[in-house]
């Protein structure tokens, strides 16, 4: 198993969504974070925005989706622009569910 974790701008978010949903990865958790990248912002005129709002998308998967699940991300969210956001991918060691306590995704 393993953890995808894409950082990406807010107004892509439901694109990403419903493109993972209808390729069957329906389940993610979502979280509202701010941040920069190597840019350190972005400047507009005399102001200077250091944090930028972006949006964190969870979704655990199986080793062997992985690839599919971050070409449905980088097509679904790329804009071609400074800022579109970054994808980190982390081994999970161990998942349960709470209601169940079963083991696995």
């Amino acid at each position: 198993m393993q953890m995808i974790r894409a950082i990406i701008r807010p107004e892509k978010v439901d694109e990403v969504v419903d493109e993972l949903d209808s390729k069957g990865f329906p389940a993610f958790t979502k979280i509202d974070v701010f941040g920069r990248g190597k840019q350190k912002g972005i400047q507009i005129g005399p102001v200077v925005y250091d944090e930028l709002a972006k949006v964190m998308l969870m979704i655990a998967v199986d080793d062997e989706d992985v690839g599919t699940v971050i070409k449905i991300i980088e097509d679904s969210a790329r804009t071609g622009s400074f800022g579109d956001g970054k994808i980190f991918v982390s081994p999970i060691d161990e998942a349960y569910t709470i209601r169940t306590g079963e083991q696995g995704l």
